[in-house]
């Protein structure tokens, strides 16, 4: 089913804009491509109001103001399914992310509908509809963009707001609303959007299989990665490969003839970069253990807290079975003994706070201390 609008001047955008204006709600989508580009390549926006649906074709359009500055209301609530990808879109085009939001995949998981569930299978499971992907990976950039493409867009907003309904309705019933607003606004922070190079190698696939100065030297490279990659709108992977980035951490080369020893490292790279890596691996090497990334230390525990905690972490997975919640999507280990120690988790705050509930909070707590011969936890 093709648009009610599709909307290619600058007039028609503006005049639209005016008459959603007062809405309570908007659904969005967007299609984007980046797969070349550091930054995401914005192709086509895609709106419900209550009343239509349209599709924006941002290529054809001199500005967007009109449109973000009626997704910026925070009187208007945004719709969403998995809204992240989206959300650093509108931060690249104004520094921020616009809210309130609602994004029908988290709450899909706290509802048990399902974890990280796709939007096509989340309209099938609550609406009966199926939805056709076939123009999953076409390129956006195409024009004119053929009335297929168009009906495929448009179905990824025409969907939101039945959803939103449904869902917001079993949020409130459960008195859990309130609770995964607090997950939409941590979701919309600006500072999840906002490139920091320094922290880019918690990034990195198995950087967490580092030691000492191996982390200091995957920190130096992840970082000029990401300044490069940012500086030539060129994706990541373009500049080193995350195994490349391992092997140099680990073997940190000092010499060309070393640096030419890593298998994983392309000559076109070497040629290119080689001495930019060579000195930014000296320079990592040089740094003292006092400015080496931390690494957590976890509480020692008592073989008696031991076996408490795993009593605690089998009535949280009762808990989150019973809502149809994956145990995992729940917490973890380690966030369950930073909890029961007194410290800062997401266990404390959110739909996981909600899920969990006072009463079985005070239960595990209670639990876990409930022992007062046992020693209390070391911390290394």
């Amino acid at each position: 089913m093709n648009p009610d609008l599709y909307i290619i001047d600058q007039a028609a955008l503006i005049d639209h804009c005016a008459e959603l204006r007062g809405a309570p709600w908007l659904a969005l989508d967007t299609e984007f491509i980046r797969e070349q580009t550091y930054y995401p390549q914005l192709c086509l926006i895609q709106l419900a109001s209550p009343d239509r649906v349209v599709c924006i074709d941002p290529l054809a359009l001199p500005s967007l103001d009109p449109l973000l500055d009626l997704l910026y209301d925070p009187a208007i609530t945004k719709i969403l399914h998995a809204a992240q990808q989206d959300l650093e879109i509108f931060f690249n085009l104004r520094n921020a992310t616009p809210t309130p939001l609602f994004d029908t995949q988290l709450a899909a998981l706290v509802l048990g509908q399902g974890n990280q569930i796709g939007y096509a299978a989340l309209v099938q499971q609550m609406l009966g509809v199926e939805l056709d992907k076939t123009h999953t990976r076409a390129d956006w950039r195409h024009r004119p963009l053929p009335p297929e493409w168009l009906s495929y867009a448009t179905n990824d907003v025409r969907y939101l707001p039945e959803l939103y309904r449904r869902q917001r309705a079993a949020l409130e019933a459960r008195g859990w609303l309130e609770a995964l607003a607090e997950d939409f606004q941590a979701l919309a922070d600006p500072e999840r959007y906002r490139p920091n190079p320094e922290d880019c190698w918690r990034r990195v696939r198995d950087h967490n299989r580092l030691r000492g100065s191996q982390r200091v030297i995957l920190r130096t490279l992840a970082a000029w990665r990401e300044e490069q990659a940012r500086a030539h709108d060129r994706p990541r992977r373009w500049i080193l490969d995350d195994l490349v980035l391992l092997d140099l951490a680990r073997r940190a080369p000092a010499t060309l003839d070393e640096l030419q020893r890593i298998r994983s490292l392309s000559p076109a790279t070497l040629q290119k970069h080689g001495a930019v890596l060579l000195e930014r691996i000296a320079s990592a090497r040089a740094e003292l253990p006092a400015h080496w990334p931390a690494t957590p230390r976890r509480p020692s525990l008592s073989p008696g807290q031991i076996v408490r905690l795993d009593e605690v972490l089998a009535r949280l997975a009762s808990r989150a079975h019973d809502l149809g919640i994956p145990p995992q999507a729940l917490t973890d280990r380690r966030h369950v003994e930073q909890w029961l120690m007194g410290e800062e988790t997401p266990l404390n705050h959110g739909w996981r706070a909600a899920v969990i509930g006072p009463e079985l909070r005070a239960q595990c707590l209670s639990l876990f201390g409930s022992d007062s011969t046992s020693d209390p936890p070391e911390r290394e």
